[in-house]
């Protein structure tokens, strides 16, 4: 009896020890281990916790989540600062943010996953697939209104991989006239996936395919485009062969409520840049009261630090992750090669180009960049950053909710944080 009951006292012992890192390597999305055992330092990622808390100290962002895996393994995962700074709420590891344009990359493999079943070239024009694509026109003046200049015919019609690229001619929110197209891009009421890009189709263009890099609204087109091939909605594509298979299980173009409590307030800077409200974390956010019938492929989801270092972890891996596969490694290469050779991408700045789907590091010297050269990287509009740099078998992810940040250095403070914590 003695022996017996010692045993269980063991077996509970030993349960109990090692349930709590069950969890926490659950909640970090991919297994945990000791920075040291894959090249990395604790001590130099110790700085991490007080550079974020100055930003949340000097009321310039509510709160930050960052995660850091190396070769497969979780090496940082904290959360700091609040979810909702008037009521005080704690950030939590699991908190719900907006990840704006963090969503191209997902949407750029929804569509490379038909490429690989046969369903069209990169090169095929889009009005191919989308008819409304066929008579364009582009503007002489970047007028996207048609109110200036000249309307003149197409050299050459977009092709897909032109919309993977940001190459496509299509108008944007800060050259031209933006007013104009602010206004007819918003989303309207009573608008569907079919409507809202047949409004976008019948804007001028900003330049002709091919001769530019405009950041633009095409990885909305992106998404249609995986609607007709695919025939299904975006959501329910994306649901069931991207969320469910990853699992991915926070991982939204909408939200029927505050999933517990964990939807993250998003900020603005004031006058002081210091943040103030723009949209809470309850059920009065537009990601729950909203339309929910369009699915924007350029930045429509809402995710988790869990979620999306899984999602980043099956893009370094090739394509595959814990024997799912999303894509073939030779896919995933093509889409982190560089697609826009020598053409200036005024956003990324110099020494990027682009893929499809994410900004490459061409020149790590130009670019000023901590990245290895061949890394992919993209951002969103809330200040979150995620990047894959594939020399190093390194992710980093960054999420806090402030719009606009353009005042703030915190995601580029954040890349050389993680990249100085590298030993080997």
């Amino acid at each position: 009896m003695n022996d017996r009951r010692s045993t269980t006292w063991v077996l509970l012992i030993v349960g109990l020890i090692l349930m709590p890192a069950q969890v926490w390597a659950a909640a970090a999305g991919l297994p945990r281990a000791s920075p040291e055992s894959v090249g990395m330092s604790s001590e130099r990622l110790a700085r991490i916790r007080p550079a974020m808390q100055r930003y949340i100290d000097a009321q310039l962002v509510p709160g930050t989540v960052t995660i850091i895996a190396r070769r497969g393994k979780v090496v940082h995962f904290e959360a700091l600062g609040f979810m909702d700074v008037e009521h005080a709420t704690p950030m939590r590891e699991d908190a719900i943010f907006r990840i704006a344009s963090m969503s191209k990359p997902v949407t750029s493999v929804a569509l490379m996953m038909l490429w690989e079943e046969g369903k069209f070239q990169l090169n095929d024009p889009v009005s191919k697939y989308l008819p409304e694509f066929s008579d364009q026109r582009v503007s002489t003046t970047s007028d996207a209104s048609g109110a200036t200049g000249e309307l003149v015919a197409l050299k050459r019609p977009a092709t897909i991989r032109d919309m993977l690229t940001h190459t496509a001619g299509m108008a944007n929110n800060y050259i031209g006239n933006t007013e104009f197209y602010r206004r007819e891009t918003a989303v309207r009421a009573d608008d569907d996936m079919d409507a809202y890009i047949k409004r976008l189709a019948r804007l001028p263009l900003n330049y002709q395919p091919g001769t530019a890099w405009q950041y633009s609204h095409a990885t909305d087109v992106v998404g249609r485009l995986v609607e007709v091939l695919s025939g299904q909605p975006l959501d329910v594509f994306m649901q069931t062969r991207i969320f469910e298979p990853l699992q991915m299980t926070d991982t939204h173009f909408f939200l029927d409520d505050t999933q517990g409590g964990r939807l993250m307030s998003q900020y603005r800077p004031g006058d002081d840049n210091r943040i103030q409200l723009q949209d809470p974390g309850s059920n009065a956010s537009r990601w729950i009261t909203g339309p929910k019938q369009v699915f924007r492929g350029a930045g429509g989801l809402v995710s988790t630090a869990h979620d999306y270092v899984r999602f980043q972890q099956a893009m370094l891996n090739g394509g595959e992750l814990e024997q799912t596969r999303l894509l073939a490694p030779m896919t995933v290469a093509l889409m982190m090669d560089n697609h826009t050779g020598d053409l200036p991408l005024w956003l990324a700045g110099p020494g990027m180009g682009f893929g499809l789907g994410w900004a490459v590091v061409t020149d790590r010297g130009k670019a000023a960049s901590p990245l290895s050269e061949g890394s992919v990287y993209w951002g969103g509009a809330y200040c979150t950053l995620a990047w894959i740099d594939r020399e190093q078998e390194l992710i980093g992810i960054l999420l806090t909710q402030v719009r606009p940040y353009g005042h703030l250095s915190i995601r580029q403070d954040f890349q050389v944080l993680v990249a100085q914590a590298v030993m080997e």
